[in-house]
């Protein structure tokens, strides 16, 4: 709407011209004009001031105007019209007049108006979401802020227990009823940062709908940074283009794996959430626990080592405990135990362990019988028959060693395996070592674990330098593997 209408002329209707009324209207243009050539004397003597008026805004100067009414009247009437959509409104800039008396006036009070309603603003009353004491978002009312505090707890709440808490904050005499077993009550929910709602006055322009307020707090951002798949392009290579780790990709985009195949022309979500809220959940959780029995191995000399007994059983105890567990966007941040009560003591398990020595007898643990070297060949089916031991090849030095201590019960040649030792360690275990090139045992001889028995070779049916080693326990071949110790 125009605040101005410009100036206009009607057409008249051409009169009927006689000489009486030509000599009529002379002798009149002739008055007229002597009396405007005495006004224009009279002006030139006596000049004529007129006042106008210089408009700024915030200190800026816009334009000049013969009259203030006129940049009044162009405010109150956008006012009118942002309050006919129910929004208190009110001018957000200043605007302020300079008065002068001039005898020529510039004043364009069209140009000064139209500049005028380019540059204002004018504000709306609105509910701000204060953090730390900066507003961070800005919403149409203290209702729909509020709903978006509530939004955000909601994630991690449920309505109920929300409403339970603020009830009980009401109520600080409330005397709390004894949880029951695996039963979880929320103390508090709160925020990370200090939060409130204020009301204010800002913009239209920066009020968001409670959709996008809630989007802005918790990802820090309203617009989210995409990443499209290019040809070459593989999910590593793309985290580190981003700053990212690939888990810290994978979870950005759910459904996406680290096998995942990726297409060209892929629409990847790249934008790490930095949230200016995250919620705390304070709780308390009431448990009925096992306590795990404790092993206790008591030395005994009148046991043989190597032996072992079970002098008593264990049992598992029982405890009721209760919680204190904080969690902040999901995650546990602390947990603390705030009362306990044990139901039933646990009872240790405890084991008698000989330590008594005897040369004969060994200890049940291996040593590596060769000197360095390594697996060439585990136990288990070799060309279309049982390879019964393992295979210890390229040594540092031939020296080969009893693996525990005992009695040799076989030292000499036997067949395929050529010359070969078996020690029997009084305990239960057997050992074999073959392919030797020299013996330095007899049998009935009691050796200790680690003391050398030959030299490695390659007699009987073997393709080259090793030792071939076999372990039995109570007459059953054993994966020699599962004893040895280097």
């Amino acid at each position: 709407m125009e605040l101005f209408s410009k100036e206009c002329s009607l057409p008249t209707k051409k009169p009927n011209m006689t000489i009486n009324h030509i000599k009529k209207y002379m002798l009149t243009a002739l008055a007229a004009m002597a009396l405007f050539l005495a006004a224009g004397e009279k002006a030139e003597a006596e000049p004529k001031l007129t006042t106008v008026y210089y408009v700024y805004l915030n200190h800026t100067y816009i334009g000049t105007v013969t009259d203030k009414n006129v940049v009044e009247a162009m405010v109150e009437k956008q006012v009118l019209d942002m309050q006919k959509m129910n929004k208190n409104f009110k001018l957000g800039s200043e605007i302020t007049y300079i008065p002068e008396q001039v005898f020529r006036s510039t004043a364009n009070n069209r140009e000064a108006v139209q500049k005028l309603a380019q540059e204002m603003t004018l504000e709306v009353e609105s509910a701000a979401i204060v953090i730390d004491g900066q507003p961070v978002v800005y919403l149409d009312s203290q209702e729909a802020a509020e709903r978006v505090i509530k939004l955000l707890k909601y994630k991690y709440v449920t309505k109920d227990q929300l409403e339970e808490v603020e009830a009980r904050k009401s109520q600080p005499e409330t005397v709390l009823p004894p949880l029951k077993e695996n039963e979880t009550r929320v103390l508090d929910v709160r925020f990370s940062n200090e939060a409130e709602v204020q009301m204010t006055t800002i913009s239209p322009k920066k009020i968001l709908t409670p959709e996008k307020a809630l989007k802005f707090l918790q990802k820090g951002t309203l617009e989210e940074k995409k990443y499209i798949v290019k040809e070459g392009d593989v999910l590593g290579s793309i985290a580190v283009g981003a700053n990212l780790t690939t888990a810290q990709l994978l979870t950005l985009n759910p459904g996406l794996k680290e096998d995942s195949l990726i297409k060209i022309g892929q629409e990847l979500n790249i934008t790490v959430p930095k949230p200016y809220l995250e919620v705390i959940v304070d709780k308390e959780v009431f448990k009925k626990e096992t306590i795990s029995f404790k092993t206790e191995v008591i030395d005994s000399a009148s046991m043989f080592k190597g032996d072992k007994k079970v002098k008593q059983e264990g049992q598992n105890g029982a405890r009721e405990v209760t919680y204190a567990i904080s969690e902040q966007e999901g995650q546990v941040i602390n947990k603390s135990v705030v009362s306990e009560k044990i139901t039933q003591k646990p009872i240790n398990h405890i084991i008698l362990r000989g330590t008594k020595v005897v040369p004969s007898r060994g200890e049940g643990s291996f040593v590596w019988p060769a000197s360095g070297g390594y697996v060439s060949s585990k136990i288990g089916h070799r060309w279309g028959k049982m390879h019964k031991g393992i295979d210890i090849a390229r040594p540092s030095s031939h020296t080969i060693k009893a693996a525990d201590n005992g009695t040799v019960i076989s030292a000499g040649w036997d067949g395929g395996y050529g010359k070969k030792i078996v020690i029997d360690h009084n305990n239960g275990f057997r050992t074999v070592y073959a392919h030797l090139s020299s013996i330095d045992v007899r049998v009935g001889q009691t050796v200790a674990k680690g003391s050398k028995i030959g030299l490695m070779g390659s007699t009987g049916d073997s393709t080259g330098l090793h030792l071939h080693f076999e372990v039995y326990k109570n007459g059953s071949l054993q994966n020699p593997l599962k004893y040895i110790r280097r």
